[in-house]
């Protein structure tokens, strides 16, 4: 990394390390605008607008 040295195997790993030096989120949800450094960051926030989360509440039956 250009900015604090550090390492990295691969060069999608380095871009996306890059981005936390630069601010750039250029991943942007579609439902709420907010923007993120990787795809996969995009997608687990995606999961928070669907209600269909991994855990669900016992007591009223959402999930989250």
């Amino acid at each position: 990394c250009e900015y604090c040295n550090k390492g990295f195997k691969k060069s999608s790993h380095l871009k996306q390390h890059v981005r936390s030096h630069t601010g750039e989120k250029p991943y942007k949800c579609q439902l709420c605008g907010r923007g993120f450094v990787s795809s996969g960051v995009l997608k687990s926030h995606e999961k928070t607008h669907t209600g269909n989360g991994p855990y669900k509440c016992e007591e009223c039956g959402k999930s989250f």
